[in-house]
């Protein structure tokens, strides 16, 4: 009988187990838990630590841990490092700080969207549909196949590789490459 319960118990605790990383999907490593807001989550993914210093460099934890809701289109450390070299190096300096806060304001949009409502638009848009970021840059989203692409106002085109996130404050779309402002 105790080998009966015990057995039990721990097809419970695996069961559990996999509704929570179900439930808290995976992004550099750990889990992002709805409950907590994009920063809270963000610093925990061993994929975004360059997005995480450049957020703090140009000034934007306040922001993005506030109320929102925002959508981030968030670059991973590779899509960073694809930057021409000395690019991230240069943007982190307290003298541009400006033209940082822009890079990183046309990965943010005012609004809760999840991939299904994106996908949606474009479907509505005939195949492409104008994302309006607080940056005030304009991402063109597309579908190629199954996957959401963005492509910035420099033809440069990022891909969605993890999506629907789900933040306190609204959702995060892990994302391939770096969206830039026009030059």
């Amino acid at each position: 009988m105790a080998k009966l319960a015990a057995s039990l118990l721990t097809t419970v605790v695996l069961f559990s187990g996999a509704a929570f990383a179900q439930d808290n999907p995976m992004v550099g490593g750990a889990p992002m838990y709805a409950n907590k807001n994009i920063v809270e989550n963000a610093v925990n993914s061993k994929d975004h630590t360059t997005l995480v210093a450049a957020v703090k460099a140009a000034g934007l934890v306040e922001t993005l841990s506030g109320e929102g809701p925002f959508t981030v289109f968030a670059p991973t450390n590779a899509a960073f490092e694809e930057l021409p070299a000395g690019t991230v190096d240069t943007l982190l300096k307290p003298e541009n700080k400006d033209q940082l806060t822009k890079v990183l304001t046309c990965h943010v949009v005012a609004a809760d969207a999840m991939s299904s409502a994106i996908g949606k638009m474009i479907s509505d848009d005939n195949g492409e549909h104008d994302v309006n970021t607080v940056g005030g840059c304009v991402l063109k989203a597309k579908m190629d196949g199954d996957k959401i692409t963005l492509t910035d106002e420099n033809g440069g085109v990022a891909t969605v590789t993890i999506a629907d996130v789900d933040q306190s404050n609204g959702v995060i779309h892990v994302i391939d490459k770096v969206l830039l402002p026009k030059s």
